[in-house]
């Protein structure tokens, strides 16, 4: 369950990192920013998910990585309403539609590594 989810949700995040570079430092639809540094992030943050969803099998790998970037969304979903620029970090600063994504996105990510089955590795 961690690997689908981390492999579905990496893709996603790259796409939006992606897209964020290609519009530059501007509004998506006027309701989520879109600075360099967080578009950079998008892609680390993306690839590592779909490097342990498609890239290898170990479930309590991925299980991991799922439960520990959930955090860290989690913990920039908190922020982002205290410290919307996160210390000069964005010159933008963060909406209130971002600082939700990032909530939903590290608690799904924290539920997802929570009601995974233990660590096994698949076998091909």
């Amino acid at each position: 369950m961690a690997r689908t989810y981390a492999g579905v949700v990496g893709v996603v995040v790259i796409l939006i990192g992606v897209v964020g570079l290609l519009l530059g430092e501007q509004s998506l639809l006027g309701l989520v920013n879109i600075d360099i540094v967080e578009d950079i992030v998008h892609l680390v943050t993306g690839g590592l998910l779909a490097y342990v969803g498609f890239g290898q099998r170990d479930e309590g790998l991925a299980r991991s990585v799922v439960g520990g970037l959930g955090v860290v969304y989690l913990l920039v979903g908190v922020l982002g309403f205290i410290i919307p620029f996160l210390f000069g970090l964005l010159p933008h600063g963060y909406s209130i539609v971002d600082n939700i994504i990032h909530l939903a996105l590290g608690a799904a990510g924290i539920a997802v590594a929570f009601s995974s089955q233990g660590g096994t590795t698949a076998r091909a």
